[in-house]
């Protein structure tokens, strides 16, 4: 018997969107059936970039198309919440980009949804679905090399300082914590659970978004240091310490398939050499999600979710990061 073929939407056709675009069209049984944006012009020429057989001028015509199965949000931080209940309540699966939202409370509330309309949502944090980033995850959990001493993640980059550009918008949840730094965080919490402790330090634009955040996760005998930077280029890379070993997830982790063994004095390194961004991973998950009938994902789950948010929210309660209500 044939597989559905899961016909997708796109709301929000900026960077990533065009990274997901190209990714999905290697997904098997998966196809790219309509795409939104608030400009009609910009709508078109994403549609014909990508093959796309409707262009909208608006996210409300989009999630009224019967023909679309799932949606993918890749919208500014800020409308994430907004766009994804738009979608839930036309009874459209959703795979939001991340941060899910901008905090627990949001969260919440798009899973409470999510369950009132019985339909799939999943938080769209992709490296959760690469290869080179479950193979060192497996040898956390298994203690292949002994036990996690100590784990070093960054992400940082340097772009030139404009308020408008999202990247700096506060109003569009702007800032190096929601944007890079939910990586770093998320590589501790998918390795070593919830800390005991959160010690935090932050540098800020003037308009008060976040430039750099350092930050000290204490686990007891295992503490995870990490930090998110728009000022400088780090090595933005994952360094986990064992007993026996030292892994590394090389530069740009989040999406590098090369992972770094040192032990005993030797270096080994593994290629899990996939050919896409890496977007097609997750993709394909969500798609046999659909075809299963799931409401929830079993390794993007609602509580890791929550998990997430609830401890970036932490963080920005220690650094006094505030946003306006949403």
């Amino acid at each position: 018997m044939k597989r559905k073929t899961i016909q997708w939407g796109i709301i929000g056709l900026g960077r990533i969107a065009n990274k997901f675009a190209t990714d999905l069209a290697t997904v098997e049984d998966s196809q790219l059936v309509a795409v939104a944006s608030r400009s009609q012009q910009k709508a078109d020429k994403f549609a014909f970039t990508y093959n796309s057989k409707k262009a909208y001028d608006s996210y409300e015509k989009l999630v009224k198309d019967s023909q679309v199965d799932a949606v993918y949000i890749a919208t500014p931080h800020r409308f994430h919440k907004e766009h994804t209940l738009l979608c839930l309540r036309h009874k459209k699966a959703v795979l939001c980009e991340k941060p899910f939202a901008m905090n627990l409370q949001d969260v919440t509330e798009m899973v409470e949804v999510a369950k009132e309309h019985n339909v799939l949502l999943m938080e769209a944090l992709w490296t959760f679905f690469l290869p080179h980033f479950n193979y060192v995850i497996d040898v956390v959990k298994s203690e292949k090399f002994g036990k996690l001493k100590s784990l070093e993640a960054d992400f940082g980059f340097f772009h030139p300082y404009d308020i408008e550009h999202r990247l700096f918008n506060k109003q569009l949840g702007g800032g190096s914590l929601l944007d890079i730094g939910i990586y770093p965080i998320f590589v501790a919490l998918s390795s070593l659970g919830k800390p005991k402790s959160i010690a935090a330090a932050a540098t800020f634009f003037d308009n008060g978004a976040d430039s750099s955040c350092s930050l000290i996760f204490d686990y007891g005998i295992t503490k995870a240091y990490l930090k998110s930077s728009l000022l400088e280029e780090t090595p933005t890379e994952a360094i986990f310490t064992f007993e026996d070993a030292v892994v590394k997830l090389n530069t740009r982790f989040h999406e590098s398939p090369i992972v770094t063994i040192y032990k005993d004095e030797k270096e080994e390194m593994l290629d899990f050499n996939y050919k896409t961004f890496g977007y097609s991973f997750e993709a394909a998950h969500f798609s046999r999600l659909i075809r299963e009938g799931k409401k929830e994902s079993n390794i993007m789950t609602f509580e890791f979710s929550k998990n997430l948010i609830s401890t970036m929210d932490e963080v920005r309660e220690i650094i006094s990061l505030e946003y306006d209500a949403s």
